[in-house]
């Protein structure tokens, strides 16, 4: 496949995979969850992009934080976002 997907197996043998644009997509900081709230642009109107969000996602680190989450930094310089495991036992 040339999506690139995080693979994990839970403690109770589950396997998922998770593609990273689905992960990037589900941030839930402060600055994402803003940028969600915000109306589309006008019909025919486009958004601008900048240069890293045309090329494709990349995970470039992964720390744990405590036992609950992961701090995961993007290609796109994103790198504020908690992933609790929670939430990323939900994501598909």
């Amino acid at each position: 496949t040339s999506q690139r997907e995080l693979e994990i197996r839970w403690s109770d043998d589950f396997e998922q995979r998770i593609p990273f644009r689905v992960l990037r997509d589900a941030c839930q900081c402060a600055k994402c969850m803003d940028s969600k709230n915000k109306p589309d642009p006008p019909a025919g109107m486009l958004r601008i992009l900048s240069a890293a969000e045309t090329m494709p996602m990349e995970i470039v680190s992964m720390k744990p934080v405590g036992n609950y989450a992961y701090n995961i930094e993007f290609s796109d310089g994103h790198s504020t976002g908690l992933f609790t495991f929670e939430l990323l036992r939900s994501l598909k």
